[in-house]
């Protein structure tokens, strides 16, 4: 079974890697959709491959870190790319979710970087 689950987080960034006459060098701010996609057995107790709840409650810590954040000022964050900000959120949340197989970061409804681990 596969499941996934939705979070919303506004912040503002910049590419330091990018050539200074790149739009993305300059400091400017998206409305980000972080995924989280888990998968496994559905639990014939619960019902459940993980409860929702229970994504909500390890994402919540990342995402007070991520909201309405300068994500070039968050450890990790330096340079913060789409594919950047996914691997963060895979490194942070794989140790309390074993369930996870990705994480997609969208900058856009149109645009997003997917990491698998």
């Amino acid at each position: 079974m596969k499941i996934s689950q939705s979070f919303i987080f506004e912040a503002a960034h910049r590419l330091p890697q990018v050539p200074e006459t790149h739009r993305c060098h300059r400091v400017h701010g998206h409305s980000y959709r972080a995924e989280l996609r888990l998968e496994g057995p559905v639990d014939p107790a619960s019902g459940f491959v993980v409860d929702f709840f229970d994504v909500e409650a390890a994402f919540s810590p990342l995402l007070e870190s991520l909201d309405h954040q300068y994500l070039n000022e968050v450890k990790g964050l330096e340079n913060p790319t789409a594919e950047n900000i996914a691997i963060w959120i895979w490194d942070r949340v794989k140790p309390v979710l074993p369930q996870i197989v990705s994480v997609a970061v969208y900058e856009t409804p149109l645009c997003y970087a997917e990491y698998e681990g």
